[in-house]
């Protein structure tokens, strides 16, 4: 368990997908995405494995991502975000976003 004060330290912002790159040399199926997290925080790079959507599902889409962590190498990709998702057995990770537009960078709480 961890207590309330453990869980603001998590700084969780909705963002925006700009691009969705291919990322062949990822071990396990994954797109390199770039997402605008707002003026404040800018465009940050993500490595997801959420090869089963499309390119122009993810273009565009709002996106939750923890963006207080660490950046991690990931290939010759340093990945700056953890973008959010479900895991469901059957579809692999299933994205996390507001259902309807709000500001990029608005905090997650």
């Amino acid at each position: 368990m961890i207590d309330f004060d453990d869980f603001t330290r998590v700084d969780m912002r909705v963002g925006r997908v700009t691009a969705v790159h291919d990322f062949p040399e990822a071990r396990n199926p994954a797109w390199r995405l770039e997402i605008d997290f707002g003026p404040e925080l800018g465009t940050k790079t993500s490595s997801a494995q959420i090869k089963h959507y499309a390119r122009e599902q993810l273009e565009g889409r709002l996106v939750v991502g923890v963006v207080n962590l660490a950046p991690r190498r990931i290939g010759p990709v340093m990945s700056e975000v953890l973008v959010l998702g479900a895991l469901d057995d059957a579809e692999g990770v299933v994205l996390l976003g507001p259902d309807r537009d709000v500001a990029l960078g608005d905090r997650i709480g």
